[in-house]
């Protein structure tokens, strides 16, 4: 007796709600990230974090490859400047481990380190420190009676204050 053929499951339902850019980007940079040798974009995003700042300036990730069938003990390759290589390699456990921390479990085995050229990027200037609040405006706040409230709308005052022009949204 031949099986009765099983329907396809049906699309998800559409909803006319906004969906914020974060949820996007996985699934659009992620072809992106497969075909460059990444499968996980969080290495990239989270360099920094991982290898820490002073690392992160000269080094980059470039692929993460394992061996044929299996999603563990795999390597990590890695760009670097020529005179971080050997303090790279001296602290090579360490990011093995926090690699393996942030992808969640024992995906990387060893890094390769390969030279090149990799484009300095200074961090950026600190925000200038908070303005003092105007005699005219603490008058203003006086009045509100919610201590939480007050000291929100003080920190907001503070923020546009030390700034010229509309704010800046970040």
């Amino acid at each position: 007796m031949a099986r009765k053929p099983v329907p396809p499951a049906p699309p998800p339902a559409r909803s006319n709600r906004s969906r914020q850019v974060a949820d996007l980007v996985p699934a659009i940079g992620g072809q992106a990230f497969r075909r460059f040798g990444f499968t996980q974009s969080a290495l990239l995003a989270r360099w920094a974090e991982i290898v820490g700042e002073r690392y992160a300036r000269h080094s980059r990730p470039q692929s993460l490859s394992f061996p044929r069938g299996r999603q563990d003990g795999g390597t990590l390759k890695v760009a670097v400047t020529g005179a971080l290589a050997p303090m790279l390699r001296h602290v090579e456990p360490q990011v093995i481990e926090r690699v393996n921390r942030v992808l969640g479990h024992a995906a990387v085995a060893k890094l390769v380190l390969v030279q090149a050229d990799i484009d300095f990027v200074a961090a950026p200037p600190p925000p200038p420190p908070p303005a003092e609040l105007t005699a005219e405006t603490r008058s203003t706040l006086k009045d509100i009676a919610d201590p939480d409230l007050r000291a929100s709308l003080e920190a907001l005052a503070r923020a546009l204050g030390g700034t010229s022009g509309p704010p800046k949204v970040r």
